[in-house]
């Protein structure tokens, strides 16, 4: 039989050649180890149906003799094969939302591995699904959401069988241990013993979002971290999340994109208030007043802003330190931090006040934009604005191939919305860039013609936003 030389391919139930043979035998097997291989999960919808050539005995007593094709049946001696052929059938109820085919965009198919100890260098022993108050690793909101995105800056490849450098599993469970910096890999099933249940409005950076399916684990189970609500009705909120292809952060419709309703929210029960150790976070939440900050003055307050706004991308404005003594390094990038919110006049004068000071000691707000971002802080080159400007709808067509295209599709790789790119992205505009397009619009909430998967002004804003 000639098979199309694709990765995968699904088994014709009729063919007895060895290749298709060998293929259905092993789907009818237990579950892949890449499922994680739990209990749970085994056979729980599944049927084999085992055909023979020999004949299957039916009900009523008849025999069927199922016969192959000449060209199939006989082997180089010319001797008929009896080989058993296994087919293996999934029983799935159509009105069952877990069945992948249902799912919306974008397609949360993230498998998870077991619980289990970290590996390479920082290996600790076994992972503990009971801890206790001894146990739990003290941190903050703001070491979480900062330990969080170092995965989304590397792109970390989703993987349940592969570890990252720091030795956490790559995929969605293994994310949230290491942002918890808990002291093993968990899965969605151990998670909640970490946190303390809480009620969705009470949800603050770094708690999660919790999905897990007992009857079948790998019918989408799946955990997110709270990142921050994006709007005042508190209908997306920031997600960090490991899926494939890559760790991403992105807008998400509480709770997630499918199966919303199941999802519970966690409160680690290690969080605590002092100090966010290396993620150089807050000793305080509470912001110490305006009157500790600007010329002459010197404290440790100054250094913990100093250290805040390093860890939130301002490092560059700092020749020395920071320290304790108020210096121009300081309002720049406390200036810089501001913009980046979207502020301006003195709501953006590089002296922080209760907004400022909330979103670095949390963790949340937008990041101070790398050099000649269009940050405005003065200290890019270029155009600051040229990303922001929209080219115009007829650069985004079947046929058309121009650097706007390859802009917009590094961008969307950036975001987090390059799943349908088998390559490139690249100038020549595609099918995989419009379908990537439509998977960011709809991230926004939008539907029909304004998810059509073309690029206009309010798109290409906050996709550059």
């Amino acid at each position: 039989m000639t098979v199309p030389a694709f990765e995968e391919y699904v088994p014709a139930g009729d063919c007895t050649c060895a290749g298709c043979a060998a293929r259905r035998r092993a789907a009818a097997g237990a579950l892949p180890m890449r499922y994680g291989g739990h209990p749970a999960a085994h056979g729980a919808r599944r049927a084999l149906v085992v055909i023979t050539t020999a004949g299957v005995v039916l009900s009523t007593g008849a025999t069927e003799t199922a016969s192959a094709p000449g060209d199939r049946a006989t082997g180089a001696t010319g001797a008929a094969r009896t080989d058993e052929t296994t087919v293996s059938v999934d029983l799935v109820d159509p009105a069952d939302e877990s069945d992948p085919l249902t799912w919306a965009e974008p397609d949360p198919d993230s498998p998870q591995g077991a619980p289990g100890p970290l590996r390479g260098a920082r290996a600790s022993g076994p992972s503990s699904s009971t801890p206790t108050e001894t146990t739990l690793r003290k941190t903050s909101r703001a070491a979480i959401i900062n330990r969080a995105k170092k995965w989304v800056s590397a792109q970390v490849p989703h993987s349940m069988s592969k570890y990252w450098s720091d030795g956490y599993r790559q995929d969605c469970s293994g994310y949230v241990s290491m942002a918890w910096n808990l002291p093993g890999n968990e899965w969605t099933g151990s998670l909640a013993n970490y946190g303390k249940r809480i009620a969705r409005e009470k949800l603050q950076p770094g708690d999660i979002l919790l999905f897990h399916n007992p009857a079948n684990p790998t019918k989408g189970s799946h955990v997110t971290i709270f990142g921050g609500w994006t709007d005042y009705t508190h209908t997306h909120y920031t997600a960090y999340e490991q899926t494939k292809p890559h760790t991403r952060k992105q807008t998400t419709p509480m709770a997630y994109w499918t199966h919303s309703g199941s999802y519970v929210a966690y409160r680690y029960k290690g969080l605590s208030s002092g100090s966010s150790g290396s993620a150089g976070g807050s000793s305080t939440k509470a912001f110490p007043g305006a009157g500790n900050f600007g010329l002459g003055i010197s404290g440790t307050y100054v250094t913990q802003l100093g250290k805040m706004l390093v860890g939130r991308g301002g490092k560059r404005f700092y020749k020395a330190g920071p320290g304790p003594g108020w210096s121009d390094a300081d309002r720049r990038a406390t200036q810089a931090f501001q913009k980046a919110q979207g502020w301006k006049g003195k709501a953006a004068d590089g002296i922080p006040g209760p907004d400022t000071w909330r979103l670095l000691a949390n963790g949340t707000g937008r990041d101070i934009p790398a050099t000649g971002s269009g940050s405005g802080d003065g200290a890019g080159q270029g155009d600051s604005h040229s990303a922001s400007k929209f080219p115009g709808r007829g650069h985004f067509r079947p046929g058309q191939s121009n650097s706007h295209v390859d802009k917009l599709g590094k961008q969307l790789v950036k975001k987090g919305y390059g799943k349908y790119y088998l390559s490139g992205p690249g100038p020549r505009w595609t099918e995989a860039d419009r379908r990537n397009v439509e998977a960011f619009q709809r991230a926004q909430g939008w539907r029909g013609g304004a998810a059509d998967g073309y690029p206009g002004p309010e798109t290409w804003r906050r996709l550059f936003a």
